[in-house]
């Protein structure tokens, strides 16, 4: 009888340990992190020409905005007489209504036709005519202000944008530009010559629109032209 006591007390000893074993969680051992994977000897200089590739197109796209500006620049420029051609000169005048019509601003647009210019070209020759049209930029200039704009609509006709202009200040300016370039004077070909301008006037504000504006004072310098045409334009005296 003693046997199966045995057995039964080894098998209780059995079933102790088994039930220690598995009611005991098993310790985990932290892992030491990894070190840093180090670049190999030549990984430095794959990065270091990654980086001067980088450098060199920044450069280039750096270059080629300058150019692009440059270029938009000649685009809105009159080559000659270095001052906004037609299309640069549309672009300022949208860009002032619309800064008219937001901050309720006011200003006037003069158009301004250089009168018989065609006779100085043909006597003189397109240089002699170039002349006069640096020497009327050059007078028109002197007398308007730095945030006036003066442009070339094309051949001998030009616009001027003036901020903060009444209609009675509009007309006494546009007559002044007539004076001013009724009393240039030019020697070519031992013959003195003198040559006049006709300006017409159209008044801007909040409610203005470009092309209507321009069209406006156009109209105005062709009526101012009509009344000038007994006046002398041009005199060619033998010195």
């Amino acid at each position: 009888m003693k046997k199966p006591r045995r057995a039964s007390a080894a098998k209780a000893k059995k079933g102790r340990k088994t039930s220690a074993g598995r009611s005991a969680p098993k310790r985990l051992t932290k892992r030491p992190a990894k070190p840093p994977r180090r670049a190999a000897s030549g990984d430095g200089g794959a990065i270091e020409n990654v980086r001067a590739t980088i450098r060199g197109l920044r450069a280039k796209l750096k270059e080629a905005q300058l150019r692009v500006a440059e270029l938009e620049a000649a685009a809105d420029t009159d080559f000659l007489l270095e001052i906004p051609n037609r299309r640069g000169f549309e672009r300022e005048l949208a860009r002032a209504i619309a800064y008219m019509k937001r901050y309720r601003a006011s200003g006037a647009l003069i158009v301004l036709d250089v009168d018989r210019l065609k006779p100085i070209n043909d006597s003189f020759g397109h240089a002699a005519g170039d002349e006069v049209l640096k020497a009327i930029v050059a007078t028109l200039t002197r007398q308007v202000r730095a945030s006036d704009v003066v442009g070339r609509l094309g051949g001998d006709e030009f616009a001027l944008l003036l901020w903060n202009l009444s209609e009675t200040d509009a007309k006494a300016k546009a007559a002044a530009f007539e004076q001013a370039i009724d009393e240039l004077s030019f020697v070519f070909r031992g013959q003195h010559v003198t040559a006049g301008a006709s300006a017409g006037v159209a008044l801007l504000g909040a409610q203005s629109d470009a092309g209507r504006a321009l069209e406006e004072a156009d109209a105005a310098m062709y009526v101012r032209k009509a009344c000038r045409r007994h006046e002398p334009q041009i005199r060619l005296v033998s010195s």
